[in-house]
């Protein structure tokens, strides 16, 4: 019964978990502009995400404009955009074989369920991917950790942590929960 539990407890932190990295992926706020002068009244905001760049007015009006060219981007942030398609197709590969696993375990004739080779395959691809998420968001999160403070990055240019590196902690910590319980 506890590892019938265990399955679904991890089959449904693995789902959150995939589309929490789809979301983090997704989200244009992984930096988002600092206002850390005494000007207290803030016209817009900025948020760059791994897609697109937006420009919030006064919170009413959002203008997004997708990045032009892949080949014009930074190499970190093609790094981080290639990590991150990667993390998303493993989470949901990770999570059609949860759903396998789960379907094709069966109860054993005296004892417990016999667990499928697609547990132990699961787990690992959610191990996997949990990693795989965590090292782009945690990699943005230092980058604007030190960017803030280093006193040669302009006040305009300094940039706080997105709520996209949140969910993307949150994510990452969800994935690698349901591989410890598959494993």
């Amino acid at each position: 019964m506890s590892c019938c539990v265990l399955q679904i407890t991890g089959l449904i932190f693995g789902g959150v978990g995939m589309l929490g990295t789809l979301a983090a992926t997704a989200m244009p706020q992984w930096r988002v502009s600092a206002h850390v002068e005494a000007n207290l009244v803030v016209f817009e905001s900025v948020w760059e995400g791994l897609w697109m760049d937006c420009i919030s007015q006064l919170g009413l009006r959002l203008q997004c404009k997708l990045y032009d060219s892949v080949l014009a981007l930074p190499p970190p942030l093609e790094a981080l955009r290639a990590l991150m398609c990667l993390a998303v197709l493993l989470a949901v590969l990770a999570f059609l074989v949860a759903i396998v696993g789960v379907k094709y375990s069966q109860p054993g004739e005296k004892g417990p369920r016999a667990v499928s080779p697609f547990i132990l395959a699961a787990g690992v691809a959610f191990l996997l991917t949990g990693g795989l998420v965590l090292v782009p968001v945690s990699w943005t999160g230092g980058a604007i950790v030190r960017d803030f403070y280093d006193p040669a990055v302009p006040v305009p240019l300094k940039r706080e942590l997105g709520a996209a590196l949140y969910v993307g902690w949150a994510s990452g910590a969800l994935l690698l929960a349901a591989g410890a319980m598959y494993c």
